[in-house]
């Protein structure tokens, strides 16, 4: 029986949402520095069947942490004690900026889901660099044969217009690529005004561009580039992305991010409708997420790493999506509602799989 679900109904269910997470956050990371997370290690380290090729790296697990938990970089070791394969930091903007006002974090329980309209809230991309290359630094002491990876993922600062915003992903892509195990693109928060007409291909199309040149550039070698897209794309939208990726030889597309929409929940509406605007994540994305997955697959068969995420709860969800044709997949939401040991528990039933198999 797992204790978790209860410890979280007493001590972080009635709790503000973004105040419970980051207690929740310095307890992991408290863990690490007091020597713990070290000694936990040994218990939720994944199997070496695990290991998984992704453009041209080793990854220690196909299971990481999204994007939006660690927005700073400030507990990237501490987070790969806990079993995750890779971390991937972010958004973090070029420019420093306090993101939305508050409250802009809300849990629907029932729904085993989250609101969030955070706006990018970080220390901005010169001050997050050196925490990127330390971590990335002792993880290779720790782990030198395979290690846990760290994605970067950079977005547009709210205060730079629209016409100006590749120049403002270009100063995030020098600072923070010679640290990134792999680079992404996020043009699909809908918490930062216009940031979604960045998925048009027009616009997509030189922004991806000039990001992969620059970030390979600072780094002295390739890192690996992915663009992140919204679950509330068209299918002959998310057709034209992928034809894109094809042609630029992009190395990846993450879908999904967060969506806009709000049907098919069981919450009450009016709790819903008090939590305002913002990206809907957890189980409710699950079903589309899958569904973009799949028709990505259809559409780059097989030439790009598919990186899936958007209702990823459980074992069985990150078999059904690698099954699915992602070679990497992702979760977030269900951390808050599972716990620490999360991660570990779905890399045991993945490796308890694939003896079996």
């Amino acid at each position: 029986m797992r204790v978790y679900p209860t410890f979280f109904r007493l001590a972080f269910s009635w709790m503000d949402a973004e105040r419970a997470h980051k207690i929740g956050f310095k307890g992991i990371r408290l863990a690490h520095s007091s020597g713990a997370g070290r000694l936990l290690a040994r218990y939720t380290a994944p199997p070496a069947s695990l290991q998984t090729s992704a453009f041209g790296l080793t990854f220690p697990s196909p299971f990481g942490l999204a994007a939006g938990f660690d927005k700073e970089g400030h507990g990237i070791e501490a987070l790969t004690e806990l079993g995750f394969g890779h971390v991937e930091v972010g958004t973090i903007t070029g420019r420093a900026q306090p993101g939305n006002e508050q409250p802009r974090l809300f849990r629907l329980i029932e729904d085993r889901a989250v609101i969030n309209r955070m706006g990018f809230n970080n220390d901005g991309a010169a001050a997050v660099a050196p925490r990127l290359k330390s971590a990335r630094a002792a993880l290779q002491r720790r782990h030198p044969k395979v290690r846990p990876l760290i994605g970067v993922n950079i977005g547009k600062s709210k205060i730079v217009e629209l016409e100006d915003a590749v120049e403002d992903y270009l100063i995030s892509a020098r600072s923070l690529a010679p640290a990134a195990d792999y680079l992404v693109v996020n043009v699909s928060s809908p918490n930062t005004p216009g940031l979604r007409l960045l998925q048009n291909v027009a616009t997509l199309r030189p922004l991806l561009t000039a990001v992969g040149e620059e970030a390979d550039k600072a780094a002295g070698r390739h890192v690996p580039l992915l663009v992140k897209i919204a679950p509330d794309l068209s299918d002959e939208d998310i057709d034209d992305v992928a034809r894109l990726a094809l042609d630029l030889g992009l190395d990846g597309i993450i879908a999904t991010n967060t969506t806009i929409g709000r049907t098919g929940l069981k919450s009450d509406s009016q709790k819903i409708e008090a939590c305002g605007a913002g990206g809907l994540s957890g189980a409710p994305l699950k079903s589309r997420s899958l569904e973009v997955l799949r028709r990505l697959k259809d559409a780059t068969a097989g030439q790009l790493t598919l990186v899936s995420v958007g209702g990823v709860e459980t074992p069985q969800d990150v078999q059904d999506r690698l099954d699915a044709g992602a070679t990497l997949v992702q979760g977030y939401t269900a951390f808050l509602y599972e716990g620490p040991f999360w991660a570990a528990r779905i890399n045991r039933r993945l490796a308890k799989a694939r003896r079996a198999g």
